[in-house]
């Protein structure tokens, strides 16, 4: 890789953290505020509604023991359900509640607002966000040392 190829990859890392943090929480009172790792389990539970425990805290990058610390914290504030799995009794599907609907409803439309107007071409946008999922499916392909095709098709 060259210099340049490397400088460019470095700025993109470091865009995608400065972003991320100029992105603020809704002021809305309804809404319940996560922390980042509380994020990052909300997200796996809404992309993948009925998921294990097990998946889940595989994705967040969680041991068992701070999944379940942070589940626990997620279940009582209302934003998941644990319902036993069907199909194994030891076993637990996860669930977003309507209160975590609703707050995912108050993330948009606070980011729409935060973030509409600034790049106003569809195409861009999308380009942009095709290339943010190829790069998450890759760095979770590169993780679980698997074929990215593999972590597209699960994703």
């Amino acid at each position: 890789m060259s210099d340049v190829e490397a400088a460019g990859l470095h700025e993109l890392a470091d865009l995608i953290f400065a972003v991320g943090r100029q992105l603020r929480p809704p002021t809305d009172p309804s809404f319940e505020p996560c922390t980042p790792i509380e994020i990052s389990v909300m997200r796996y539970i809404h992309h993948h509604p009925g998921t294990s425990a097990r998946a889940a805290a595989e994705a967040a990058l969680l041991p068992s023991s701070n999944f379940s610390r942070v589940l626990r914290g997620l279940e009582k504030r209302g934003l998941v359900d644990r319902v036993v799995d069907s199909g194994n009794a030891r076993g637990v599907c996860l669930y977003p509640t309507e209160k975590a609907h609703q707050n995912l409803q108050y993330l948009r439309d606070n980011w729409e607002q935060t973030l509409g107007g600034i790049v106003d071409n569809p195409a861009t946008i999308e380009t942009v966000n095709a290339t943010l999922r190829r790069i998450e499916h890759e760095l979770i392909a590169r993780r679980r040392g698997t074929d990215p095709q593999d972590s597209r098709a699960s994703q």
